[in-house]
């Protein structure tokens, strides 16, 4: 144990030291360029001419730029990611400092041109390229403007859409809309980049969304009011839910993109260009900008209440008090952040109050089930003897027990949002931005949050509902699918420590066909790794070498289950205590998803946050065995 100690004694003094003035943890949640490029675009065309800003933005696209001249969603991505390398050679014309006839963006037009040009991207980056002029309105897939007047019990509301889809989706309502374009006289000429004649397309739509529009129309004729008023009301609705949901920094939802789509929207209904909210918001997206490898990178959001909550909780594992006064710190933090506002998980869950957790601290109204179980993990060990977190303790236990779906298994941030249909909606990653449905990761991690922090019986129909689930939705290999991770390794172990957690042990066949499975990838080093092509493929891909994330989560898994320590845990073990202190590029490598084949999250914090929870459980449960 020698070496095990070692390694999270060391680990702490890192997060020590890290801590900030207000107690939180601010580590980065980076994402690519995507952010960086539309912050150089959205600065062109508000005429802020911050130079030094917009080229330490151009310098990090450049950085990202990989030898064959492409930009790539995560580093063995085959070939590169088109709609990336569309929207960084756009930005990087867009700086005023790169030209098309410099090296840096000749490979890249080969490629664009290669991969069947701007017509192929996916449908974010046309919304953009038609925003700045470059693109007509008519090759993008149109939602009716109208749906925001769509009753909740109709065949299709725009609250059928997730949180996350809504926030992004109502801006683009009002563009669409009003065919809005914004095109100054330093816009890049992208004609070069179609492969197809761009003029105005006459029809872009598929056979599923024909289905869709045609449902629209069913409802459309069943409103009384002319076309017309239909239109000025629906657009006033859109607007109406826009402002409802400006955070107090003045960003949508704490979402970059949402934020981005949102200050166009103001500029098509004609607010000035120094209006309040505009210039707020504009303040709200620079407060995320933070350095990562040296440059300066804009955040899709910020993750200080997760980075938080897990870190709280996992130096708690690794044996330090919760009156140390970096814990007691972190824990105050995150009693402030308790959610004490109704957002949009009310429409569907009405009968119950505010309690959640959000991932960022920009977040007021939508709170989501990983944030809320992972800050009362850290405020546990004070729910005995403190009035303060005792009621923070069962607002939040409520309103966690109040969001499992009528399926059994639980979300991430709303109940009853899982219309299936809507996945073959012909916008890439339909699936992850219009839906919401239960995930192995969400009710795995709730059922060990559950069994292990709670005195809730392992009969509680909530667990019971929720095992099963997990159940009935493992896949044949042994494995399951982690929506918010990479990918089967972290659902796996989602599920198996929510099991063990509900009193499933080895002599449960399901149980043992994922420690079957977690036992067969381990790499010849000990390690574990796996690559984001996993996601996109739909099935296991192994990285080819092994990470610190990963290997701690397939050793936690291992240990939850195992009552010796095993073979294939020591040596994992070994990975973590031989490995950690090294600075491993293999830790740069993205670990979660916010969309697949759409943007993948590195988490700055990773590789301190799980390596630490899995040595400790490893420590606390073994320390005694000779």
């Amino acid at each position: 144990m020698e070496s095990v100690d070692r390694e999270i004694q060391r680990i702490v003094s890192v997060l020590m030291r890290s801590q900030t003035y207000d107690g939180s943890w601010k580590y980065a949640f980076e994402t690519g360029i995507i952010t960086d490029a539309y912050t150089i675009i959205l600065l062109r065309m508000l005429n802020i001419n911050d130079e030094q800003f917009i080229q330490s933005l151009k310098n990090r696209i450049l950085h990202k730029q990989t030898n064959e001249g492409v930009w790539k969603l995560f580093r063995d991505q085959p070939k590169g990611d088109l709609s990336s390398t569309i929207v960084a050679y756009n930005a990087l014309l867009f700086s005023g400092y790169i030209s098309q006839n410099d090296d840096c963006l000749k490979n890249a037009r080969a490629f664009i041109i290669e991969e069947g040009g701007i017509d192929k991207a996916e449908t974010f980056t046309k919304i953009l390229l038609a925003i700045t002029g470059q693109y007509d309105w008519s090759g993008i897939i149109q939602i009716p403007i109208e749906i925001m007047l769509f009753s909740q019990k109709a065949p299709l509301s725009f609250y059928d859409f997730s949180v996350f889809g809504r926030a992004n989706i109502a801006p683009i309502l009002i563009l669409q809309h009003m065919k809005y374009q914004k095109k100054m006289s330093m816009t890049p000429d992208l004609t070069h980049l179609f492969v197809e004649d761009p003029s105005p397309r006459e029809d872009c739509m598929k056979a599923e969304w024909r289905n869709v529009i045609s449902i629209f129309q069913t409802q459309l004729e069943k409103m009384k009011d002319t076309p017309k008023k239909l239109k000025s009301r629906s657009l006033r609705a859109a607007e109406q839910y826009i402002l409802k949901r400006i955070e107090p920094d003045g960003t949508l939802l704490s979402y970059y993109s949402a934020t981005f789509f949102m200050i166009v929207a103001f500029l098509a209904l004609e607010y000035p260009v120094n209006h309040p909210l505009i210039n707020k918001a504009i303040k709200g997206i620079f407060s995320m900008s933070q350095m990562v490898e040296g440059t300066t990178h804009m955040q899709y959001t910020t993750a200080n209440v997760w980075n938080t909550s897990l870190i709280s909780d996992t130096m708690q594992l690794a044996g330090i008090p919760y009156s140390n006064p970096s814990i007691a710190h972190a824990n105050q933090y995150l009693l402030s952040k308790q959610h004490s506002l109704f957002g949009d998980w009310v429409l569907k869950n009405p009968t119950n109050m505010p309690g959640g957790w959000g991932f960022s601290n920009i977040n007021t109204i939508n709170p989501d089930v990983d944030d809320t179980t992972a800050s009362l993990r850290a405020i546990r060990s004070l729910t005995a003897d403190n009035p303060l977190y005792q009621s923070a303790w069962k607002r939040g236990l409520k309103w966690v027990l109040s969001m499992q779906n009528k399926d059994g298994g639980w979300p991430a941030f709303e109940r009853g949002v899982n219309k299936k249909w809507l996945a073959l909606t012909p916008v890439q990653g339909a699936e992850y931005l219009l839906l919401d449905p239960s995930t192995a990761d969400l009710t795995g991690r709730t059922l060990e949050f559950l069994g292990n922090y709670t005195h809730l019986n392992k009969n509680h129909p909530s667990m019971k509902k929720g095992l099963k689930w997990l159940v009935e939705h493992q896949r044949d290999d042994g494995s399951w699918y982690g929506r918010w991770g990479i990918c089967y390794i972290y659902g796996t172990w989602a599920a198996l420590t929510g099991m063990n957690a509900c009193g499933r042990g080895l002599e449960d066949p399901n149980v043992q066909r994922a420690v079957q499975w977690l036992q067969s990838i381990q790499n010849e080093d000990g390690g574990w790794g796996e690559s984001c092509n996993s996601d996109i493929q739909r099935k296991y891909v192994p990285l080819g070498e092994s990470t610190l994330t990963h290997t701690a989560w397939a050793v936690d898994a291992l240990v939850a289950v195992s009552d010796q320590p095993t073979k294939e845990i020591n040596r994992g073990i070994q990975f973590l205590t031989s490995q950690g202190a090294n600075n491993d590029w293999t830790e740069l490598y993205p670990k979660g998803q916010g969309m697949a084949a759409g943007f993948y999250i590195h988490y700055e914090s990773y590789r301190y946050i799980w390596p630490l929870m899995a040595l400790s459980h490893y420590k606390n449960k073994y320390d005694d065995i000779k």
